[in-house]
């Protein structure tokens, strides 16, 4: 059996040595494209590395580890791969019996001709500026609160935008700061946006904050990292199989932390259209 193993640029391949004593080849490469015979992915990042190899991960039915060494790691969080030495621990059982193997559903973004797929939570609107100033924060900044000094950034010179979403027959317009539609439950290094989210129930959930006082969300910009932003009267929580957002103006959408489309566009899922390797 091999195993390719996929890098982030600031990741030492040094930290694939640690898994090589499973007596399965691993190969360093840059991405699946041209790979043969791989039985199985090792990626060492975060959420963001992740994301630029879901589309060929989909495609070839690829098992895959996530090995937390990147500036947020919310999915593996989600999955209960908080350290190396647990994705080290489940690396070496799926070597051994290959049987701790889940499928999960896989998010897509569609716009015009475009594709695009997801794992974590795609956002619109103020969290998606937040992300872009994330991206620009070097690494121990971003990884170290960038991102909620980001959404605080953002939060001051965001004005809300007049969108429109349909969901499963339902209509909303609203004036709003963001719209977050998730897959899994947190982003931004633990901000829990869908704190209800599940991997594999076939549904995103979605929050759409609606335009407030910016004072009383600037109060409530730390709970979200404990799911209680769903309490605000101007937070609407539903969950929907796919999803469609419009805007008054064009609105760049993050997905996993990444730059992936502009309104309009619609969000779906991909029933198990993701297989990872997970703790027993």
């Amino acid at each position: 059996m091999i195993a390719a193993a996929l890098l982030h640029p600031d990741v030492s391949p040094k930290v694939v040595d640690r898994f090589r004593s499973s007596g399965i080849d691993i190969e360093i490469l840059d991405n699946l494209e041209h790979a043969e015979n791989v039985s199985a992915a090792l990626i060492f990042g975060g959420d963001g590395t992740v994301h630029r190899h879901l589309a060929q991960l989909h495609q070839q039915k690829i098992p895959m580890l996530v090995v937390p060494t990147g500036s947020g790691n919310d999915f593996t969080k989600g999955l209960g791969i908080r350290s190396v030495d647990i994705a080290l621990r489940a690396w070496r059982q799926f070597c051994s019996n290959g049987k701790n193997v889940k499928e999960i559903d896989l998010g897509v973004i569609r716009a015009g001709s475009q594709e695009t797929f997801f794992c974590c939570v795609a956002g619109i609107g103020m969290d998606a500026e937040a992300n872009a100033r994330a991206n620009r924060m070097p690494p121990w900044l971003k990884s170290r609160g960038g991102y909620v000094l980001a959404a605080l950034q953002s939060l001051i010179a965001f004005k809300p935008v007049e969108m429109n979403i349909s969901a499963n027959g339902r209509e909303i317009s609203r004036s709003a700061f963001f719209i977050a539609v998730g897959n899994a439950l947190s982003y931004g290094g633990g901000m829990k946006v869908t704190p209800q989210a599940t991997l594999d129930d076939g549904l995103l959930d979605v929050c759409l904050v609606s335009a407030m006082n910016k004072l009383k969300l600037l109060c409530w910009v730390p709970t979200i990292f404990f799911g209680q932003h769903l309490r605000l009267k101007e937070v609407e929580y539903f969950r929907a199989s796919q999803i469609r957002i419009e805007a008054e103006r064009k609105l760049e959408l993050y997905a996993d932390g990444e730059s992936a489309a502009q309104t309009p566009l619609e969000i779906g899922l991909i029933r198990r259209g993701l297989c990872l390797i997970v703790p027993a």
